[in-house]
């Protein structure tokens, strides 16, 4: 579906934006599937809170983050309405930024559910890299993701948003600036709601109106940030991904269809996991010295167990032996629906071997 982009126009598409759909209200509904098709709206059940993810489904309701929870009972009375489980939703994003990071290394977290990535040292084209990635989102979290690729940071976001949920779209060099004439200036990064009501009343509410306003003019307007916005409504962009960001840790985790009591069932995944994670480390030139063990039985409650050795690791071998000793030392007393291996306490295998060189 994607023949007509030539080769020139895909070596250009090196900056691809991932959005997790609904975030908060997609876990809650993967997690207690009785909810699909229901209105769900995150935030609390008290009318002094305010939303802070709404599926879907409550949108059509007008429904949106940072509404006040009793005027979203008003709009939707029957909507399910559930409070916030942070620990929860960092665990899943861990597992979407542990998917990314196997893609490459320049990735730039903006949030618990978004993210940039450079692709542009990966010799594989950007839409296959973006496909991959939502097929492997949706297996591991059973989540749906939106991807955009573009060749700048601002072209990239505004094309993951373009037809959520479960999109992928594509805006390349010669699509500007037609794509972008017919949007609101509300869709130009860097214009909030605040600025784009004070554009609405001199008579822009488009970019094709605000394309006809001059640099000067819009610097005068905005401050500083007027060089940017007159930049960007022509589809310029010249902000670099920041990815200055340690790795804290590896990990991987499966939840089971048939939970299940018993320990060799369990150390078989263990197993897995281990070749899973010896692999992931070797590919970055990491060890680590802390090995944590994660299970959660049919009530939800999560248990963990962890290890800090005295060396570093990352042999298939080493991590497995200590991944069945902290399972030895938990009590199964219920059956288990989730496990997971993580390794942490991280260190450049390079950097090490360097230091022991030069000693």
């Amino acid at each position: 579906m994607y023949s007509n982009h030539n080769t020139a126009k895909i070596e250009k598409l090196n900056i691809i934006h991932v959005d997790m759909d609904a975030f908060y209200a997609a876990v809650e509904e993967h997690d207690n599937p009785k909810l699909k098709g229901f209105p769900v709206i995150v935030g609390g059940t008290s009318n002094h809170g305010i939303v802070t993810t709404a599926n879907y489904h409550a949108r059509k309701y007008g429904i949106h983050s940072a509404m006040p929870i009793f005027m979203a009972k008003q709009k939707c009375p029957r909507g399910c309405f559930l409070p916030v489980r942070m620990g929860r939703y960092k665990e899943v994003s861990n597992q979407v930024f542990d998917i990314l990071y196997e893609f490459t290394n320049l990735v730039e977290p903006l949030s618990i559910d978004e993210a940039y990535l450079d692709v542009s040292h990966i010799n594989t084209n950007p839409i296959k890299i973006a496909e991959e990635i939502k097929q492997k989102v949706m297996k591991v979290t059973g989540l749906t993701i939106s991807v955009g690729i573009s060749y700048n940071k601002f072209l990239a976001k505004l094309a993951s948003d373009w037809n959520k949920p479960n999109g992928l779209k594509i805006i390349t060099e010669d699509m500007i600036p037609d794509i972008l004439l017919p949007l609101p200036v509300k869709s130009v990064y860097g214009i909030g709601a605040k600025s784009a009501k004070k554009l609405n009343n001199i008579g822009i509410f488009t970019v094709e109106d605000l394309i006809r306003l001059s640099e000067e003019f819009l610097v005068e307007f905005f401050g500083k940030a007027g060089s940017e916005i007159y930049n960007r409504a022509r589809g310029i962009d010249s902000r670099e991904l920041n990815t200055a960001r340690e790795r804290k840790s590896i990990g991987t985790e499966t939840t089971f269809s048939d939970y299940t009591d018993d320990k060799e069932v369990l150390k078989n995944f263990l197993h897995d996991f281990s070749l899973e994670l010896e692999s992931s480390l070797e590919s970055r030139s990491l060890h680590g010295k802390t090995i944590t063990l994660k299970i959660k039985d049919v009530n939800f409650r999560t248990r963990t167990k962890s290890k800090t050795l005295n060396n570093y690791i990352n042999s298939f071998e080493s991590i497995f032996e200590v991944a069945v000793s902290l399972l030895e030392e938990i009590e199964i007393d219920h059956d288990i629906r989730l496990i997971g291996l993580t390794v942490s306490n991280l260190e450049d295998l390079k950097l090490e071997q360097l230091s022991l060189f030069d000693y």
